[in-house]
């Protein structure tokens, strides 16, 4: 019987843990990156959560995931310059300004993540050539399916894969 309720409460509490980790209602699937830091795994999510505002073009949701993150990485250590980013993002008047500090956050995103350790699945380094009039960008996804926020669906496939993080 004792065994039962600790399976049970195990059972229980890991529900809860991967659920915690994904609170922007996705579904959790292969795909899902998880980290052993969980302060550096909400604040990829909230992240994620400002690529797909981008991709579907709109700005208040950018804005909010933006708080979100700012938020989030002051728990994350060497977060300061994506910390100061996602301030200066949620205050963009344009989708243009939005776009453009993304890729400042993309860069310093994918340093505070490479730095980090996946517990679970990979997340993929994607680039864009013709973002930032043709400087190009890079930005960070579960998928490997491009999604370019910085275009959203104007030239929405535009882009590659150009690293696997694991």
């Amino acid at each position: 019987m004792k065994k039962t309720i600790v399976t049970l409460a195990v059972c229980l509490f890991t529900t809860f843990s991967l659920s915690a980790q994904n609170d922007h209602g996705k579904k959790m699937d292969e795909n899902m990156a998880m980290f052993t830091d969980a302060k550096l795994g909400t604040a990829y999510e909230h992240y994620l959560h400002i690529k797909d505002a981008l991709v579907a073009s709109k700005i208040e949701d950018a804005k909010k995931g933006a708080g979100q993150l700012e938020q989030a990485l002051k728990a994350v250590g060497g977060s300061a310059k994506a910390q100061e980013v996602s301030a200066k993002l949620v205050n963009a008047a344009t989708l243009d300004e939005q776009r453009k500090l993304f890729s400042i956050l993309s860069n310093e995103m994918a340093t505070l993540v490479k730095g980090g350790k996946l517990s679970m699945g990979m997340l993929y380094l994607e680039y864009c050539p013709m973002a930032n009039n043709n400087a190009g960008a890079y930005w960070l996804s579960n998928d490997k399916e491009i999604k370019n926020p910085y275009f959203g669906d104007k030239m929405l496939k535009c882009g590659s894969v150009k690293e696997l993080i694991q």
